[in-house]
């Protein structure tokens, strides 16, 4: 209780004092991304938070509309904001609104809620993310066995000092910009097909 006490208070102020911070980068991103795509410049989708309530994610938009996958619609001036993450700064007001947090397993679809293992399952036991353990253990890069199998890892033992470091690491990596597969492309699909490769334990 202490602890999840803590790291909300942490979350309010670090989220409140980075938004201040960067708001001349996202007022800029804000006028990119209006005249790259037009309105609105905010994508808005629902995901699954905390004990698997929905909640609608806030980023900057980085595609067109129309046809196609999702890399064939991602601009140059989304992909370069996928790459520095400064498409999810809005996220920010996500955390203040206490449906995120600065780290956790990254909120995903409600189509997979019935696709996840009973583990995998457990990322909802603790708030959705900005950043978590699988991020900084290789963001895209990892297939999807081994993105859920890091996220319960995390839910198995998340401590403040965990937190810390994995905010560390995704400040190293963002500018760094790694960990990003094809420019900022997002990663496949999850289709429930690597349930199997890691039972509950």
């Amino acid at each position: 209780m202490i602890r999840r006490a803590a790291k909300r208070w942490i979350d309010i102020c670090v989220a409140s004092v980075v938004l201040v911070l960067a708001s001349p980068v996202l007022a800029i991103a804000v006028v990119l991304v209006w005249l790259d795509v037009g309105s609105p410049v905010i994508f808005r989708q629902v995901r699954i938070g905390r004990h698997g309530v929905p909640f609608e994610i806030l980023k900057l938009r980085t595609m067109r509309d129309g046809l196609g996958d999702d890399a064939a619609r991602t601009t140059r001036i989304g992909s370069f904001l996928r790459s520095t993450s400064i498409d999810e700064l809005p996220q920010l007001i996500n955390v203040l609104r206490g449906e995120m947090s600065l780290v956790g397993p990254r909120p995903l679809l409600p189509e997979y809620l019935e696709l996840y293992s009973p583990r995998q399952a457990r990322r909802h036991d603790v708030r959705p993310g900005i950043s978590g353990l699988a991020q900084v253990s290789g963001r895209n890069e990892l297939g999807w066995s081994d993105r859920l199998e890091v996220d319960a890892q995390y839910v198995d033992d998340p401590t403040l000092v965990l937190d810390l470091r994995i905010l560390a690491a995704t400040v190293r990596q963002v500018v760094g910009r790694s960990g990003i597969t094809n420019a900022g492309a997002p990663m496949q699909r999850f289709s429930g097909e690597v349930a199997r490769e890691h039972p509950p334990r």
